[in-house]
């Protein structure tokens, strides 16, 4: 089985993480600082490449109420690029509470303000491969 990839998609910021080859854990493989669509489409290459992904789920930033938030095209739109590239599976997951989850766990760890920051999108991807990663093995 081929890994999932999740993203935690910014304006600024891709948050990168990768499931084990088993879909049971997900960790944080890295932060891309965007420079244009095709520095951004190199780098996930690279990645979709090294780590044999079969699947990318890229979490949808929702309002709290449901409703689509402002960033939603911009996670939509990078997922029909990469689509548009490689032939797998998108999948899009609300991700409404991953950034406030993420800063929760890293102020538990007691990160500094600069060290959060440095984390906090792949930590933010982290959290929300693995709802589902969860999810799928629930669903089985």
């Amino acid at each position: 089985m081929g890994r999932i990839m999740g993203l935690d998609v910014g304006t600024k910021t891709i948050g990168v993480a990768m499931s084990d080859e088993l879909g049971l854990t997900a960790q944080g493989i890295k932060t891309i600082y965007r420079k244009s669509i095709d520095a951004d489409m190199a780098e996930l290459a690279q990645l979709i490449d090294d780590y044999q992904v079969e699947e990318i789920m890229i979490g949808l930033p929702l309002n709290m109420n449901g409703t689509p938030g402002p960033s939603v095209e911009m996670a939509r739109a990078l997922g029909e690029e990469i689509s548009s590239r490689h032939d797998m599976k998108i999948t899009y997951r609300d991700e409404r509470c991953s950034t406030m989850a993420a800063t929760r766990i890293l102020l538990d760890g007691d990160l500094s303000r600069k060290k959060r920051k440095k984390v906090i999108d792949k930590m933010a991807a982290v959290f929300v491969l693995q709802g589902y990663l969860d999810y799928l093995q629930n669903n089985k």
